[in-house]
């Protein structure tokens, strides 16, 4: 929608210097409330004349030295501070943000100074502590209104809280909290400080004014309501006890920030908008009498449209957890969670509404944020602004308040007649189904019927079964039109019934139909996703955007968004994080293979996710084992990654090949608490980092790691010296173990380290030596591999002949006979043994085909079968081909290229 900007400016241009004589004439003339500020305050004037607002700030912060009392003088200082910020604002000196700030702070302020008061006033003995103010709404944003009220809860540690000896501490804290909301609310001639409102905690009917911190936490963890958690996404400790607030805060953040969408918590913030506007249904009409805060595309719509987006993304993505809604929109947009034009457009109208809604309230300090009525008081706001009339002021707000209002209607689209329910009774269920798209609806009818028995712990409770029966609709049209209906019903039926809870995954899937197509086409086709989908439904949730197919970014940025912790989490929360979020990135590479992503870059994406998990737990783990046994001087660990991830190309079910080693004298002693031998200090911290990565924990399974590869195998030291290594490559190695080498690649340890392990590598590799022996090894070793691991089927395209087993042992055997392209990386040896002329082109293109069925069959066909006809034209199009039929050809012309090349390398070895 195009919006028409407005011809006049809400605020005077940047780089048009402020008119400060202009606006405090426009102050006196159209505020009286500011007027009576300037009579009172003639200094502060002077300096606002000459338009040094920074030394009028610096006196306004002093204008209650001297009062009598705390309360006096804030109340003074609230005066004097007010003047300068309005005047500020008005002449376009100071900008929104700074603005809200500035009373912001001073809310802080002077709930600091009421606390001290009144402490010292019951308690002048005894040392402040144990009382904390939070502050929430837009105080605790830091984004307060002009003439706001704050929004506090009150908090204490009874073990910390002063109070009498006789004194109930419940009491105490109750007592300090009404003194506090006294000294700021009260008024005399001076005016007040600030408002203060308390029933924003929890049953506010039932509860005292000040609550014990740890009853507070559990209610929060247990009882709270949806809209609560939305409130808290703009909470802070403000004031008191800091210390205390924030243990609060960390400790109620598993219940704002879910890894899991809480589509009851974002019911809840759009169920409260459509209640304000009905309530508030007078201040809905845009016109005079407008409510630019409750009014539909008003301030409240913004708001409500950011923490929406944040409660969605923020438990996934803490960048996008700013309590100020200009930051928030901001990270949002540049998050891609919402389009950055939104996000422009948004800040924008909010910029514009909040100036005008101070205007509003600088009349006369009115908590007010309705347009006037009358045409005289409209014109009077208007010309506070700088604008000519009430018209014009309309004319600005029109085109913002029916952007914001158009966009916001997105969050709660009305269902269509497509979305009717689905029948109770079973014949007009069946005709419904029929005209779904069933062919035989006998399959849905009876998964339906059994889900609506509330027998599957999933669906006991009402609301679950309410969820379900809105998703119905759409769900059934989707798995009608899936590939194979029957095989993603059963599937769907057996993940509901392993879900502890299935509301949350209902209403995902309700307020977002384009996942539900995609889970029809996952359930269909990917039997690996759909298994870790019953293990985790939450998984869903990474998709619900489009950067989730985006490639994942390189090793260092995933290593760093795995092992992100929260403040206050230790090393099993690390191996839960490191679990869940390359879970995550793992489903949405198989959906982006489902989708028709290219299974190569998938491959890779697969390794990068790996080597990603690799370095934060290995990171994790070092300096776990180091609390205990301190380091090795000298000593560093190192992983080398051999096989696919050595290659760099993954499947979903690779398990990943390690060798570890390290730096350093293998006599030293480790310098800790516990020390260590280094090879026993080494080796213990490779099992550790084993475990981390292929144990299982509350957040499911990781990897299967194998360690067979190191020197001796599986009956050598778990991890080995790099000088054992180099002695072992060149005195004991067995051919195949170099072959093994050619896919070696360090993954984890530091860059000198590496070059060193680097400079191991290539000596082994090019090293002269007797190639033809070589050659009739692996002629064998190929051999043994047919006789003792057969193909699963003719499509086990690794281990038939001709197929991607016979590939590598070609490439590494032509590697050592020509003494080039040792790189790691399959494909690139590949096509540089091409371009020097030693292997065919047309193996280059055999390489990529059967490397990208590979990739596909281990989602839709993992024992190595043949795919069933439904993902048949999915896999075909994963491999570049036309269809099933145009991909067996190629396959089968992919096998007779490897084939005759390796059959033409047996006849030069006489094998």
């Amino acid at each position: 929608m195009t919006v028409n900007r407005p011809q006049k400016p809400q605020s005077p241009p940047q780089s048009q210097a402020p008119d400060w004589q202009e606006a405090l004439a426009r102050a006196k003339a159209h505020s009286p409330f500011l007027s009576r500020l300037m009579d009172r305050h003639p200094a502060l004037v002077a300096l606002l004349t000459d338009g040094d607002a920074e030394a009028a700030l610096a006196q306004a912060h002093q204008a209650g030295d001297g009062a009598s009392s705390v309360a006096q003088s804030l109340r003074r200082r609230k005066g004097a501070l007010a003047l300068v910020t309005a005047v500020a604002d008005v002449a376009g000196a100071w900008d929104m943000d700074r603005v809200t700030r500035t009373l912001s702070d001073l809310a802080d302020t002077a709930l600091n100074e009421a606390i001290a008061a009144a402490m010292a006033e019951r308690y002048p003995d005894a040392p402040p502590g144990g009382f904390a103010v939070l502050a929430l709404g837009k105080h605790g944003s830091r984004e307060l209104n002009y003439s706001s009220d704050i929004d506090p809860i009150l908090l204490y540690d009874p073990r910390a809280m002063p109070h009498g000896e006789r004194e109930d501490v419940a009491d105490a804290a109750v007592r300090i909290g009404r003194r506090v909301s006294e000294i700021l609310s009260a008024r005399d001639g001076d005016g007040y400080v600030f408002r203060v409102d308390l029933r924003l905690r929890p049953s506010p009917e039932a509860t005292p004014i000040a609550l014990p911190v740890e009853a507070a936490i559990g209610y929060y963890e247990s009882t709270a309501v949806g809209w609560e958690q939305a409130a808290f996404i703009r909470a802070r400790a403000a004031a008191g006890d800091i210390a205390l607030g924030d243990y609060f805060l960390r400790s109620i953040r598993p219940f704002v920030w879910r890894r899991s969408l809480d589509f009851g918590a974002i019911d809840a913030i759009t169920d409260i908008s459509r209640r304000i506007r009905d309530h508030y249904a007078q201040g809905q009409a845009f016109g005079p009498g407008y409510d630019l805060k409750r009014g539909r595309g008003g301030i409240r719509e913004v708001e409500f449209f950011a923490q929406v987006h944040q409660l969605i993304h923020g438990g996934r993505n803490p960048s996008l957890r700013s309590g100020a809604t200009r930051e928030a929109l901001a990270a949002l947009g540049a998050a891609g969670v919402i389009e950055p034009e939104v996000a422009q457009k948004l800040d924008e109208a909010y910029v514009l509404f909040r100036t005008i809604e101070h205007r509003l309230q600088m009349v006369e300090d009115r908590q007010t944020h309705e347009l006037p009525t009358g045409a005289d008081a409209m014109d009077n706001v208007a010309r506070l602004h700088g604008l000519v009339d009430g018209d014009a002021l309309l004319a600005l707000l029109r085109p913002h308040v029916e952007w914001v209002g158009g966009n916001y209607d997105k969050l709660t689209p009305a269902r269509d007649d497509e979305q009717a329910a689905l029948s109770m009774d079973d014949d007009r269920l069946r005709e419904q189904l029929v005209a779904l798209g069933f062919a035989d609806p006998q399959v849905p009818l009876a998964r339906i019927a059994h889900w609506r028995t509330g027998k599957v712990r999933a669906l006991r409770s009402g609301p679950a079964r309410e969820a379900l029966e809105e998703l119905l609709p759409g769900l059934m049209r989707a798995l009608a039109a899936a590939p194979d209906p029957d095989r993603a019903l059963n599937r769907l039926d057996d993940m509901i019934g392993r879900l502890p809870s299935a509301i949350n995954f209902f209403k995902l899937l309700a307020a977002r139909p384009g996942l539900v197509a995609l889970l029809a086409e996952i359930l269909s086709h990917a039997p690996a996703l759909a298994d870790a989908l019953g293990r985790r439904a939450e998984l869903l949730d990474g998709l619900i955007d489009a950067s989730a197919f985006d490639p994942p970014p390189d090793v260092a940025m995933l290593a760093r968004q795995f092992g992100a912790l929260e403040p206050g989490e230790d090393y099993q929360a690390l191996l839960d994080r490191v679990r869940q979020r390359v879970g995550d990135r793992r489903f949405a590479i198989g959906a982006q293979i489902v989708r028709g992503g290219d299974p190569l870059e998938a491959g890779r994406a697969y390794s990068r996710v790996a080597e990603g998990a690799i370095e934060a737990l290995a990171s994790g783990t070092v300096m776990a084992f180091e609390e205990q046994h301190g380091k090795v001087p000298g000593g560093e660990l190192l992983i080398l990654a051999l096989g696919r991830l050595g290659g760099g190309v993954l499947t979903h079910a690779s398990d990943l090949d390690l060798v570890y080693l390290f730096t350093g004298d293998f006599q030293t002693e480790s310098d800790g608490a516990k020390p260590l031998g280094a090879t026993q200090y080494f080796n213990r911290l490779a099992q550790r980092i084993t475990n981390a990565l292929s144990v299982a924990t509350a957040a499911g399974p990781l990897y299967e790691v194998d360690t067979r590869l190191r020197p001796s195998g599986a009956q050598g030291l778990l991890a080995v010296s790099l000088e054992s290594f180099a002695r072992y490559q060149r005195e004991e190695a067995w051919a195949w173990e170099h072959l093994a080498l050619t896919r070696a690649r360090p993954v984890f340890g530091p860059d000198a380290a590496r070059a060193a392990l680097g400079a191991i590598l290539s000596e082994t590799l090019e090293r002269p030596r007797d190639t033809d022996d070589l050659a009739r090894q692996a002629v064998k070793m190929r051999g043994d591999i047919a006789t003792h691991k057969p193909p699963a089927s003719e499509l086990d395209v690794k281990l038939v002949p001709g197929g991607l087993v016979d590939l590598e042992f070609l490439i590494h055997v032509m590697q050592f006979r020509h003494h080039m392209a040792f790189d790691p990386d399959l494909g690139v040896a590949l096509r540089e043994l091409v371009a020097a002329g030693h292997l065919p082109a047309s193996l280059v293109s055999a390489h990529d085909l059967i490397t990208r069925f590979l990739v596909v069959s281990r989602l839709v066909s993992p024992k190595s079968t043949e795919p069933r006809e439904a993902s048949r034209p999915l896999v075909a199009r994963a491999c570049g081909q036309a269809d099933w039929p145009a991909l067996l050809a190629s396959y089968a012309q992919a096998r007779q290229s490897i084939g005759n090349e390796w059959q033409a390398l047996k006849g030069t070895t006489g094998c």
